[in-house]
């Protein structure tokens, strides 16, 4: 049936090579691309969001999160390194489940990278804000005259009209990757630096003054209901928008060198690294200030990155609650007394963020590359720079609609509604992994997922808990934004694809062997 047309992936890796990228990324550069991606809004801004939710209990909840994106991280390792092209999750799935899956895959994961690259905009603007606010530049100016006014320090759904400092970095950072993916990089690895230099700081004051009596009582809100979007299952499906950064790793693989080793390298050591340390942060800020979610009216906990919640931030009695705070890791630091130290969190945090904003536009713009090469998007969001061999075409198209996500919308609804399309696709890709072993059991597998008929099965298990626990109003975004995808398709891509053209046939004629390993060379 046309409709469920499958390209084999002997295909998919010969039409990779007609309009390739560089290969310039090594096994380092993917672990810290991966670091850079995964530890940032998650830990630095949706703590307080989380704390909303689940209250004490959002230390279950991270690590719930954790268990369910190691299952797919493990099942991403063994696509990646098999198919290592650009794509990520849409072409492991145009290679086994066809064509129409693999489009709304794709389409999908402009909800985990654009949406989500803007709301790690919102985060960075929060940390920015802040600092504006409580720092005197050593004396040289009065504390707070650098401040913004509210109207640009938030976007209409959270108070404020226009969030102009999320925009800003959302173009500059679009700029960045204008001028080439090594240079990229190179900064990339500087930013990771500087953050978790910040984490290990925040540790090492927060842990010994964490009390008790802040974990009690541990479940106020209770472990939740299906599309309710609160309580410790509701926290873990926002949390888990914090760990997919491992799969803007899968997406480089087009770019680097010798990808059947150092793809699984850069997946599952950059998830165990950040594993440890939102644990270790998660614990320290909960015990040293407290979490306690607002209620409203009707004695139910209060959805963050609404009007209501909002509203209940700005009395003065909540002013200083964890929950309520844009910045939380420097928030903890002034409770406990070391402002000094908040602010220079604070600073990390604005330096640092970019890098996962830059992530994630990364990840975009190779996603709808490899869809326009495949011909499911017009040829000219594949055009490469002839200067700096990058997409620019696509690269300024996301990122100007980054900006705007990042200037109208509050972090917690742009989270929510990234995480319904990234779970989406994890689903996609561990039903791939066994569909695979049974239809090619002989192909090379650079890196096998241990225990595939449980892990597989677990991962698609703990992706549907997850996303059934997102607010309803997410889950019908997720089910609307599917359908526009689905007119889209059928309007052009399913007429334009390559497969539909002939210009590669689904099954049969001659087709490449697999590509050969890469092997390490000089630094680009």
């Amino acid at each position: 049936m046309l409709f469920w047309r499958v390209k084999p992936l002997d295909k998919i890796l010969e039409t990779a090579g007609k309009k390739a990228l560089t290969r310039q990324l090594g096994a380092f550069q993917l672990t810290m691309l991966g670091i850079g991606a995964v530890i940032g809004t998650g830990i630095f801004v949706l703590t307080a969001e989380a704390g909303q939710k689940a209250g004490p209990a959002m230390m279950i909840a991270f690590i719930i999160a954790a268990v369910v994106c190691a299952l797919a991280a493990l099942a991403y390792a063994e696509l990646a390194s098999m198919v290592p092209v650009a794509g990520s999750a849409y072409t492991y799935t145009y290679g086994v489940l066809g064509e129409a899956l693999a489009w709304i895959v794709g389409w999908a994961l402009v909800l985990e990278y654009a949406v989500a690259a803007g709301a790690v905009s919102v985060g960075w603007s929060g940390y920015m804000n802040g600092l504006l606010m409580h720092t005197d530049l050593f004396g040289l100016v009065e504390k707070g005259s650098l401040a913004l006014p509210r109207a640009l320090r938030t976007g209409p759904f959270d108070g404020g009209a226009f969030n102009v400092l999320a925009c800003m970095i959302a173009l500059v950072v679009t700029w960045l990757l204008l001028i080439g993916t090594s240079k990229s990089a190179k900064v990339n690895a500087v930013l990771v630096s500087i953050k978790v230099a910040a984490l290990m700081a925040f540790i090492a004051i927060s842990l010994p003054a964490v009390q008790s009596a802040n974990f009690e009582p541990f479940f106020p809100t209770g472990w939740g209901s299906p599309m309710g979007g609160i309580g410790v299952l509701g926290a873990a499906a926002s949390i888990f928008f914090a760990y997919v950064g491992f799969d803007a790793v899968s997406t480089a693989s087009e770019e680097t060198r010798n990808p059947n080793r150092n793809i699984p390298i850069g997946l599952i050591g950059s998830l165990l690294i950040c594993t440890i340390f939102y644990l270790l942060v998660g614990y320290g800020a909960v015990g040293a200030a407290g979490s306690t979610p607002l209620f409203g009216a009707d004695g139910k906990a209060l959805s963050p990155g609404t009007p209501e919640m909002a509203a209940a931030c700005a009395l003065v009695s909540n002013a200083d609650a964890l929950v309520c705070s844009k910045e939380p890791l420097a928030h903890v630091m002034r409770m406990i007394g070391f402002g000094g130290v908040g602010n220079m969190i604070g600073l990390a945090a604005a330096l640092a963020l970019p890098s996962v904003v830059l992530m994630m536009v990364y990840g975009q713009t190779r996603i709808f590359f490899t869809m326009s090469r495949d011909g499911l998007l017009p040829e000219v969001l594949s055009r490469v720079h002839p200067k700096y061999h990058t997409p620019h075409v696509i690269t300024i198209i996301t990122g100007v609609f980054v900006a705007l996500f990042g200037a109208m919308f509050p972090v917690g609804i742009l989270a929510d509604i990234s995480n319904s399309g990234t779970l989406f696709a994890f689903i996609m890709v561990s039903i791939g992994v066994m569909i695979l072993r049974k239809q090619q059991p002989n192909r090379h597998r650079p890196f096998r997922t241990p225990l595939v008929w449980v892990v597989c099965p677990l991962a698609v298990a703990g992706c549907l808990l997850l996303f059934f626990n997102l607010s309803l109003y997410t889950i019908g975004l997720f089910f609307i934004w599917a359908a526009i995808g689905l007119v889209v398709y059928r309007l052009y891509g399913y007429r334009h694809s390559d497969l539909a053209r002939g210009i590669t046939t689904a099954e049969g004629g001659e087709v490449l062997p697999p590509e050969p390993p890469f092997h390490e060379g000089p630094q680009a």
